[in-house]
Formats: C-alpha cells, structure tokens, sequence
C-alpha cells in the first residue's frame, strides 16, 4: 500500500486497531516544530500518541507493514525536513514515562521517560552508574536506540534489555547484546518503538549521586547553548577528534546560512536563531561537514537524527 495524505489508511487503521476502537490520540497532517527542539520542519502524515501499551499495540497491528513508523521522544536530536514526515509519527507520553525500581538494582523506564526523571529517580533509589543520563536530553525509547552518552559513559554500559515493537514482529524483549551497540548507533531498525527498557546500577551514596549529576547540570549549562533552539550535539566524534575542535580549526564557529547558525558557545551545536527553516539547518551541517574535510580531510558523520522530506 502507497501512503499518501489523501489516503484513509491512518483512520481505517485506528477504526480497526481495537473493538472499542483507538483511546488514544491521532492527529492527520500534524505541525511537528513545536515538538522538536529547532522549532522547525513540516508537518506528519499522522501523529498518534497511544493511551497505554495495548492501545499502541493494536494500532501498529492495525497497520500495513509498509506504512513507515517513526517514533518521537522529546526532538532534541532531530532535524524534521521541510516536506514533513511520511506515514505515522508515534509519541510516547505520559502513560510511558513511569520508573520504577525492581531487585537487583534495576530500574524498569518506560520509552518515554526522561534522562533527568530516569537518573533522579536512580539518586532517590541509591542506585549510582546512571548520573550521565542527567547529560542526554532525551527519552528512553531514543537514547537506548542510538546508544546515547555523555561524560565517558553511554547506554551500553547500563542497559540489561529492552522491550520493543519491531515490524512485521510485534512486541519483542531484546537482550543488550542484540542490539550490537558501537558509537551512537544500534542494530534496530527503521520503523522499531522502544516502549521500555531495564537499566542495571550499583549501589550507591543519593548525596554523591546527586552531586555527581549536579556536576553534570552546571557543566552543560556553561558549555553548551541550552537557552537556544538546537538540536544538541550535531556531528559524531571521530576516532581519537573532537567534532567541535574541527569545527573550530576550520573556521566556522559562528558562521550563519539563512537563519541557521554555529553555536558562538560549543562549535559543535547548530541553532535556529529565530526564522531558520529545516533546510537553512541541514545546509549549514553540511557546508561544516564540507570546510572540515577540506581542512583537516576528515569527514564529519551527523550525530542528530534528519528525517522526512526535503
């Protein structure tokens, strides 16, 4: 089946997710910018944002295999194009954003939840190792699928496993070493939902944990241009590099293409200073991309997730 905005496929699928019909909430032609951190890009086909785990499963049931599935967390590592996104956005809420602590110094977090909630919750817990997820500002369902990191550590390192619709396979519970982490990158493919994951620490002082992610808080506050509309960090670092120390060494700190710009403050940051569309952005990463070959010949790989139409 063709997707295409004038088609029905999303309604029919949401009338025949359940008996009762879908109890969460579907929206056609839905503006994305306000849900991502640039504040820019088109819009989704259709955006569905579930009422629990059942109502997302009947709905992703319901749906050809061939309709593209997207999920969104918060949108700070996206770029979403001017043309908008095809086929169905999935945004985990609320009713996947609980914690909770189980034995063995697990923490069971819901795809949705956030890498403050999730570490706050581990520090009330006295349960140390995850203070750097206080640093990635993200969901669950989005740094346990890209292997997110920051401060020396990364999702590899904590996650036991995680539970995940996979197309054309329903509801499936993946060991850690199944998704083959490396580098920002995890063997799931297009189209997965992490609806949970189970992270492992160790037992810890709540006092040194939350100095710890206090550490983290201030650090980031004064390298990094949170109070603008970015995207976070947007180009991976090479192998013995560091993206913004390339960046800088080839001169583009600072430097503006439309209403996009090179962060003054952290050179590996992108900011829409006010009216930047997607592709003002995503030019902007690429002509860095180009200056820093040509300088250094080292090839920058993009770190923020870009997707949908151009």
């Amino acid at each position: 089946m063709t997707v295409h905005r004038s088609d029905d496929w999303a309604m029919h699928a949401g009338n025949a997710a359940s008996p009762g019909g879908m109890r969460g909430k579907l929206t056609r032609d839905a503006p994305l910018a306000r849900l991502v951190w640039f504040k820019s890009g088109g819009t989704a086909d259709c955006l569905f944002e579930p009422a629990d785990l059942e109502d997302l499963a009947d709905f992703l049931g319901g749906l050809d295999e061939d309709v593209p599935v997207m999920a969104l967390g918060l949108g700070s590592n996206m770029i979403v194009r001017d043309g908008g996104v095809p086929g169905v956005v999935v945004r985990l809420g609320k009713p996947f954003s609980k914690v909770d602590i189980c034995d063995g110094g697990i923490l069971a977090c819901g795809g949705g939840a956030s890498g403050i909630l999730v570490s706050s919750a581990a520090r009330d817990a006295g349960i140390a190792g995850l203070e750097f997820l206080r640093g990635i500002p993200g969901t669950v369902g989005g740094f346990v699928r890209m292997n997110g990191g920051a401060y020396g550590r990364e999702v590899a390192d904590i996650l036991v496993d995680c539970d995940v619709f996979l197309p054309g396979s329903g509801l499936t519970t993946l060991p850690a070493e199944d998704l083959e982490y490396s580098y920002r990158h995890s063997a799931l493919p297009d189209g997965a939902v992490v609806v949970k994951a189970r992270f492992r620490g160790v037992p810890g002082d709540p006092a040194k944990i939350g100095a710890e992610m206090d550490r983290i808080a201030q650090a980031r506050e004064e390298s990094q241009p949170l109070r603008t509309k970015t995207g976070g960090s947007t180009f991976k670092n090479p192998d013995g590099h560091k993206a913004w120390q390339l960046v800088d060494a080839a001169g583009c700190r600072g430097m503006t293409l439309g209403g996009a710009q090179v962060s003054e403050k952290h050179a590996n940051f992108l900011i829409n200073t006010g009216n930047a569309t997607s592709a003002d952005i995503e030019a902007l990463g690429e002509e860095v991309r180009r200056r820093v070959h040509e300088h250094s010949g080292i090839r920058l790989e993009w770190e923020i997730q870009r997707v949908g139409r151009p």
